[in-house]
C-alpha cells in the first residue's frame, strides 16, 4: 500500500489521536488527584468554645499531631457563643475542601431540640470523622445537699423545690443530666443556670446551691480538697478514676448515664478521600502513647472511633436527649 494512501493516512491520524487522548488522560489523573488533596493553605479547626475550655484543650493536642501526619499546617480558631452554634454554623457553611473542620461536643445534638430554628442540621450538615474522647460526669454535693446521694434525695423529698442545683447554662450537659436524674428519682430540685462553669462552681462551694453534675476530672480535684462530696457517677459502671464512688444506678436510681463526647467533623459534601485522610490522621494521633497519656491524665477517655460509629452515636444521642428536653420542657430560645 503506498505511503500516501488514504487508509495509511487515516491510520496515522487515529494513532496521533490515541496518543493525544492518552497524554490528556495522564495529565488529568494528577489534576484529579490534586483536587482531592490539600493545597498549601492551613487546615483550620474551629472550636465553638472559649480558649482553655476542655474541647479547646483536646482540639489543640490533636491539631498538633495532625499537622505532622498531614504535612500541612493545622491551626485552632475559637468561635464561642450561642452554646456552640456560631462556630458550628460557620463550619456548616464553609467550603467542603478539607481546610475547615469542627470540634464539637454532645451539645451539638442537644441543641437540635433546645433551639426552635438552627441554621444547620447536626446530622446532615456535617461529615463525622472521629469521636476523639468522651467525659464521664459525677454528682457532687455541698454540705447543704448532704454527704451522700441518699441524703440529697431525702432532703429534696421533704422540701420539694427548695433545694437547688447549678449548671453552666441552660441546655448544657450538666443541666440535662440533672434533669434526667430528677425525673428518674422523682424529685423536685430547682435549676439555677449560670453564665459558665466558673460562677456555678463558685456558688456551689459557697453553699448557694446544693448540688451539681460536673466532669469527673473537676469533681475529683474538689472532692480531694474536701470542698464537695462526690456522691455518685453517671456512668454504667464505676470509674477507674473514682473507684470508691458508686454509680447512680447502684444507689437506687437506674438509667442516669451520660457520655459527653468531643468529636471532629467536616462540612458535608467534603470529598471522601479528604475525609479519609483527615480521619486517619486524627485517629493516628489519638492512638499514639504520648497523646493517650496526656489525655487520660486529664480525665478524658480516649476513643478514636470510626466515622460510622460516631455518626451512629450522634443520631442515638440526638433522639435520647430530645426526649429529656421535651419531658422537662426546656428551651434555650
Amino acid at each position: 500500500m503506498p505511503a500516501s494512501s488514504p487508509l495509511r493516512r487515516e491510520a496515522a491520524t487515529l494513532s496521533r489521536r490515541a496518543a493525544l487522548l492518552a497524554a490528556a488522560g495522564a495529565l488529568a489523573c494528577p489534576i484529579a488527584a490534586r483536587s482531592q488533596s490539600l493545597s498549601g493553605r492551613p487546615v483550620t479547626i474551629v472550636v465553638p468554645f472559649t480558649p482553655g475550655a476542655p474541647p479547646d484543650v483536646v482540639a489543640r493536642i490533636v491539631a498538633e499531631g495532625m499537622q505532622r501526619h498531614l504535612g500541612n499546617a493545622v491551626v485552632v480558631e475559637n468561635r464561642p457563643g450561642a452554646s456552640g452554634n456560631i462556630g458550628a454554623d460557620a463550619v456548616a457553611r464553609a467550603m467542603p475542601d478539607g481546610h475547615t473542620l469542627l470540634v464539637h461536643t454532645t451539645t451539638l445534638v442537644m441543641n437540635a431540640s433546645l433551639y426552635r430554628a438552627l441554621p444547620y442540621d447536626p446530622l446532615r450538615s456535617f461529615a463525622p470523622l472521629t469521636a476523639m474522647v468522651d467525659v464521664d460526669y459525677a454528682l457532687v454535693l455541698n454540705a447543704s445537699g448532704g454527704a451522700s446521694m441518699a441524703e440529697l434525695l431525702a432532703r429534696a423529698r421533704s422540701r420539694p423545690g427548695v433545694l437547688n442545683y447549678a449548671s453552666p447554662g441552660v441546655g448544657t450537659p450538666h443541666h440535662l443530666v440533672m434533669e434526667l436524674f430528677k425525673r428518674a428519682a422523682e424529685v423536685d430540685i430547682t435549676h439555677v443556670p449560670y453564665r459558665g462553669t466558673g460562677p456555678a462552681v463558685t456558688d456551689l462551694l459557697a453553699g448557694q446551691v446544693a448540688a451539681m453534675f460536673m466532669p469527673v476530672n473537676a469533681a475529683i480535684e474538689l472532692a480531694r480538697g474536701g470542698l464537695v462530696h462526690a456522691a455518685a457517677v453517671a456512668s454504667p459502671s464505676r470509674l477507674t478514676m473514682m473507684p470508691a464512688v458508686a454509680t447512680v444506678a447502684e444507689l437506687g436510681v437506674p438509667g442516669v448515664t451520660i457520655k459527653d463526647w468531643f468529636a471532629l467533623l467536616a462540612p458535608a459534601r467534603t470529598p471522601a478521600p479528604i475525609l479519609d485522610r483527615h480521619a486517619e490522621a486524627a485517629r493516628a494521633v489519638l492512638r499514639s502513647p504520648a497523646t493517650m497519656h496526656t489525655l487520660t491524665s486529664q480525665g478524658f477517655n480516649v476513643l478514636g472511633s470510626a466515622p460510622e460509629a460516631l455518626g451512629a452515636t450522634m443520631a442515638a444521642d440526638l433522639d435520647r436527649w430530645a426526649g429529656v428536653i421535651r419531658a422537662a420542657n426546656i428551651t434555650a430560645d
